[in-house]
């Protein structure tokens, strides 16, 4: 669990999950990101680590083995209701980060939610849900990481 008093909220932001998309977030053409690796292993001590994808590349399973994450696979059609619908399920202090179209509605949904433009590029309708916008996957993970980042960044 990751506890950060904002000031300026009326609540304290309680993490207690993150939900990661993995192609174009996470990985890049179906192979996770080397700098992340190190960096999910850390954060999925102290919260439920997801990993999202329709998997294009049918390598996620072996991509994300010893990582300490469940892995949540689904069609290609309909990603984005997929992608909500697990955040929905899973309820409850729960961080999305993404950079495409299909992770809008999850980002709506989360109690916090980062965007990432990276090599894949960012989609601009994802801005309106984002709370933050990081340059790489690296920098969104090193934000949990370290949570008076996030206190500063988001208060009043």
């Amino acid at each position: 669990m990751i506890r950060i008093d904002i000031p300026g909220r009326e609540r304290e932001l309680i993490l207690e999950k993150l939900v990661l998309d993995y192609n174009g977030t996470i990985a890049a053409d179906g192979r996770l990101i080397e700098e992340d690796r190190e960096l999910i292993k850390k954060l999925a001590e102290s919260l439920e680590v997801y990993v999202l994808t329709a998997d294009t590349y049918g390598t996620v399973e072996k991509e994300c083995e010893g990582l300490g994450v469940t892995v949540k696979t689904f069609p290609r059609e309909g990603a984005g209701i997929f992608k909500e619908k697990i955040v929905k399920e899973i309820d409850g202090g729960v961080c999305a980060v993404g950079n495409g179209f299909n992770d809008t509605a999850m980002c709506k949904a989360a109690d916090l939610s980062i965007a990432v433009l990276d090599e894949e590029g960012l989609c601009p309708e994802l801005l309106k849900w984002a709370d933050i916008l990081v340059r790489s996957s690296a920098d969104a993970l090193k934000l949990l990481l370290k949570p008076d980042r996030i206190r500063a960044t988001l208060r009043n």
